[in-house]
């Protein structure tokens, strides 16, 4: 917390001078014995904003309310992957400060609204170049800069004017204090960040405006309604449209709309401005206005913000600790609760999924639904300290099923981003009905679980056909088998609650679906090609088969059947043997760059979500002291309270309930089961005060820096040894005593029934069996072979077809490697000893038609080789799917290739095939040239295709294949050159502006 001193330190001060002797003795105690967050101090004086404001955090320090509609923050920066949150610790220019702003998310949005104060000439552009002088943007200090709960402020340092920030749930309050001026202005700049595609401005009174923002970025189309009032009349206003100011002029609409506003300030008192919001109209907004901000009492709104957040803290109490500890503490449980929002009216309207309005009825409707993060740690914390807000989500979720089609992945402002993987909303319904939250419609949850499970989109048809997704088939492919298997277990459970069997049994075999990933050879979930394995592989290679990570940090997820995974690795032993290799090995990573994965200990990547449970598979594998060593040096090592203070984005909450929940000595490994695995507590004392008005204490005797492992425990007075605890004994109250030492206690929690068990123990699967061959092309003969999965604890045997029918158990049985000589489809099914049959493989080998070869003259990249050097000649057609591994990737240079025919042939016909995907900087080459040669040696140009859209702005959205292809006049050759121009650098219109465009190449044909 920036320059405030605490009630504390401010009480101690009085009493100096009241009663010296007293005081000093109290100084002496609290020096002498351990900090306390005591009902007599205020738990926001640990709150420190900042916090993850530098570095990769991407969190804002602006006021805002408790999961509160309103984000009222500064914007210092206006694009690129750190600008996420409109503020960069870095930055030194104040561009205003807007109403809308996203907590640690990896992509851009918000910031709408923007109001700035100035002097004197009015500018309606926040820069001339990188001058301040010529605009409304402003330098500024953090020594000037202050940030608390509910409450900003900074001193803008180009006119001396001291702005401050408060909010209540639905509006934000300002206060600018100017020099004593009569030429005091404040800027409305609607055009502020993402695309504008409509706005309207109108002034209403002497005091009073309103109006609205739509706009399309991470949202495609985003919309919000405001209502502002002044504390004094203006002098002078206008309105600028499309860069022409209007002085005098009340209404306008458009796509470039800004405001101006004169004032006379020159009595030094302040000029107040409060804003209201809303996504369903201007009557919204002025509603809003009207019942939460309702007079001009400034600190009044920042004190009720402030006790806001404190009650809300309140419900964790800590005890002891250092001052770093208690900061990193209760700035993580601040930040959990900064999203999601709120997203309604104070009468109960909303702006549904389907884009209309909507009366929310016993609900309060929320947005901002970081799922693929947060399903993990920040709603298992809320199902323990929030299960009201926590019931409000689930129905916000079935309403956006309703009026939307399907549960959210990442919803925003009432659209459905689809970013990230799975389908994590039902994994927070069944976390939530698991811990026996009730008071939604669980059949009706059931339902809308099974619809998002049974879609067709994002690899899904595949998971569903063949238990699992080939990297030809999908991006990510390895993460999203992993991670739907995770979310089909979790719909298998809310089925087991309803007594649905089929249900269950259906989706619990779905649930097994990790296996067909899972390579027995290397002890690695491994991407499959063309029914096999990837060739070559590398677990520490970062690539399109996996999210924003490598095998080793995907390995281990999952969750659901942990049992199951010990058994593929070889039993407990060889999986905590596996555990120790993730920590220690070499930190390094391989294949493309992925800012994401960052916070390494050895693989693990606390940085980025899939390694966050992974310190506590230690227990189920009766090794709990290495689960107690690992969590604490995360604890100490990846959180400070400093700018820079988080190891990767924020994520809504994710990165800061895991600190939460760790600090407090437990983990839910498993959302979905009421189970949570302890780790190692922080504090000498935690106190859950929940909702039903019980307590649940957890102290731990003797914790220190050194005094890390659990020697014995005690719950509610008798002896404990479990390494878990279930969430009742939460919910009924109670205390939890640890006692503390430096030396691993081996013995503590190693029984068999001390240890957390996650199994599917009652359907049984069969794994999909692995064709290989020596590629997926051969000249001759080509070698198959057909692998069983050893783990299979019932025989089976292997049957296969070589014509592409459907295999039976009457198929033709496997019993050795055979040879093909012409393109074949082979498919190939496990059946067991009780007649369970495996998904089929399918694996597709061509037989090259011709006996060409290819040079290629220019480098690819080896992330996208496509197959090696003959793949532009190979017969195979890459997909729309281009990270599948079929294209051939080339950047900032041209292609040039040379096919040898073998012989002199008559050529008529000749083309290339490439894709598009602008916003993956993959661009159409310019042109494409072909010439030929009868001897290598001297070519001559027959044919050059141009690219019609030159500079790719207008260009169809998403992937776009095209044939550059035409016909000749008939005549003799052997060699034929091709080249393919590159697009160069990337224009100024495309965010990644100056950068090196890509040309994706694939197939070369020559008729």
């Amino acid at each position: 917390m920036r320059n405030v001193k605490s009630d504390m330190t401010n009480h101690s001060c009085s009493c100096l001078l009241r009663l010296p002797l007293l005081c000093h003795l109290w100084i002496c105690l609290f020096v002498l014995f351990p900090l306390t967050t005591s009902s007599q101090q205020k738990l926001t004086r640990y709150v420190d904003p900042f916090v993850g404001t530098g570095g990769h955090g991407h969190t804002f320090p602006g006021a805002t309310m408790p999961f509160g509609m309103v984000q009222l923050s500064p914007d210092t920066r206006l694009t690129g992957w750190d600008g996420c949150s409109g503020y960069h610790y870095s930055d030194s220019i104040i561009y205003g400060f807007s109403h809308t702003h996203l907590s640690g998310t990896g992509i851009s949005d918000y910031g709408d609204i923007l109001l700035m104060p100035t002097v004197g000439q009015v500018y309606l552009n926040a820069l001339n170049g990188t001058d301040t002088s010529k605009g409304y943007a402003s330098r500024f200090e953090h020594r000037n800069e202050t940030a608390q709960p509910g409450y900003y402020s900074v001193r803008l340092d180009d006119e001396n004017i001291l702005v401050e920030l408060t909010t209540t749930r639905r509006a934000g309050m300002h206060r600018y204090t100017y020099p004593a001026t009569n030429a005091a202005n404040i800027i409305l700049d609607l055009t502020h960040r993402d695309k504008v595609t409509d706005s309207g401005l109108q002034i209403t009174g002497p005091t009073r405006l309103v109006g609205w923002r739509r706009s399309q970025a991470w949202a495609k189309d985003q919309i919000v309604f405001f209502a502002a009032e002044f504390s004094q009349s203006f002098t002078q206003f206008g309105i600028s449209v499309d860069d022409k100011q209007s002085p005098g002029l009340r209404e306008a609409r458009g796509n470039n709309i800004k405001g101006f506003f004169k004032f006379d300030a020159s009595s030094g008192r302040p000029i107040l401005l409060k804003v209201g919001i809303s996504a369903t109209g201007i009557d919204g907004a002025l509603k809003n206005l009207a019942e939460e901000i309702k007079g001009w009492d400034f600190d009044g709104v920042r004190q009720a913000a402030a006790g806001a957040w404190e009650s809300e803290l309140r419900k964790i109490e800590v005890s002891g600790g250092t001052e770093t500890q208690l900061k990193n503490f209760y700035t993580a449980l601040y930040h959990t609760m900064t999203a999601p929002n709120l997203f309604m009216d104070v009468d109960g309207q909303y702006r549904g999924r389907d884009f209309k309005n909507h009366q929310a009825h016993g609900f309060e409707n929320y947005t901002v639904f970081s799922l693929w993060d947060t399903f993990r740690a920040a709603h298992p914390l809320y199902t323990i300290i929030d299960q009201k807000r926590t019931l409000d989500f689930i129905k916000t979720f079935l309403t956006q099923y309703e009026q939307g089609g399907r549960l959210p992945v990442w919803e925003l402002a009432a659209n459905e981003t689809d970013t990230m993987i799975g389908y994590h909303a039902v994994s927070v319904i069944a976390d939530a009905a698991a811990k026996d939250i009730r008071g939604f419609d669980l059949q009706k949850a059931l339902d809308a679980m099974k619809h998002s499970a049974n879609q067709n989109h994002f690899g899904l048809q595949a998971y569903k056909d063949h238990g699992y997704l080939e990297m030809e088939e999908e991006r990510e492919s390895v993460s999203k088998t992993l991670e739907y298997a995770y979310d089909d277990w979790c719909i298998a459970e809310v089925a087991r609650m309803l007594g649905q069997t089929a249900d269950y049994r259906h989706y619990l075999r779905r649930a097994q679906s990790y296996k067909n990933v899972f390579d027995r050879t290397t002890g690695f979930m491994r991407p499959r090609s063309n029914g096999g394995w990837l060739k070559p592989f590398e677990p520490r290679e970062v690539n399109f088969s996996f999210t924003e990570a490598n095998s080793w940090q995907y390995t281990f997820f999952v969750p659901h059947d942990v049992s199951g995974l010990m058994e593929l690795m070889g039993g407990r032993r060889k999986f905590a043997e596996k555990l120790d290799a993730l920590f220690s090995a070499a930190s390094q990573t391989t294949g493309r760059e992925q800012a994401d994965i960052t916070g390494l200990i050895g693989q693990y990547a606390h940085g980025n979500e899939p390694s966050h449970h992974m310190a506590y598979l230690y227990n189920y594998a009766a090794v709990p002291w290495k689960t107690q060593y690992r969590v604490r040096e995360i604890l100490d090592k990846l959180y400070a309270p400093t700018p820079d203070g988080l190891t990767g984005n924020e994520d809504c909450g994710q990165m800061s309930a895991w600190y939460v929940l760790s600090a407090a000595g437990f983990y839910s490994v498993t959302p979905g089961s009421p189970i949570y695995a302890i780790g190692t507590p922080l504090f000498p004392k935690v106190t859950f005060n929940l909702e039903n008005g019980e307590k649940f204490v957890v102290r731990a005797n003797g914790v220190s820096s050194e005094n890390i492992y659990i020697q014995a425990a005690r719950l509610n007075g008798r002896p404990y040894s479990k390494t878990f605890l279930s969430h009742q004994t939460i919910m009924n109250g109670g205390e939890l005593i640890f006692q503390m030492g430096p030396r691993p206690n081996r013995v503590w929690g190693t029984r068999a029934n001390d240890i957390p068990v996650s199994a599917i123990v009652e359907s049984p699967f069969v794994a999909a069996p692995v064709i290989s061959g020596a590629g997926k092309t051969f000249r001759d003969l080509m070698k198959v072979e057909i692998e069983l999965d050893s783990g299979s604890k019932r025989a089976a045997n292997i049957y296969y077809s070589i014509d592409g029918s459907q295999p039976t158990a009457q198929s033709r049985k496997y019993v050795a490697p055979f040879s093909i000589e012409q393109t074949s489809t082979i498919k190939a099914i496990t059946v067991d000893s009780s007649g369970n049959s495996s998904p089929v493989t399918t694996a597709v080998y061509h037989r090259v038609p011709h006996n060409w070869t290819l040079k290629i003259q220019s480098s690819y990249s080896s992330q996208y080789s496509g197959g090696g050097d003959s793949a532009l000649i190979d017969g195979i057609r890459g997909t729309t799917n281009w990270s599948g591994g079929a294209w051939q990737g080339y950047q900032g240079i041209d292609l040039v290739a040379l096919i040898d025919l073998g012989e002199q042939k008559t050529i008529s016909n000749l083309g290339a095939g490439f894709l598009q995907d602008v916003g993956s900087w993959i661009w159409m080459p310019r042109r494409v040239e072909f010439e030929i040669s009868p001897d290598g040696q001297k070519f001559h140009p027959v044919l050059t295709i141009e690219n019609h859209t030159p500079d790719g702005n207008g260009s169809p959205v998403g992937v776009v294949v095209k044939d550059f292809k035409g016909d000749i006049r008939p005549q003799p050759g052997r060699y034929v050159r091709i080249r393919a121009v590159t697009f160069g650098k990337i224009p100024a219109w495309h965010p990644g502006h100056g950068g090196d465009a890509w040309i994706f190449a694939d197939e070369i044909w020559v008729n």
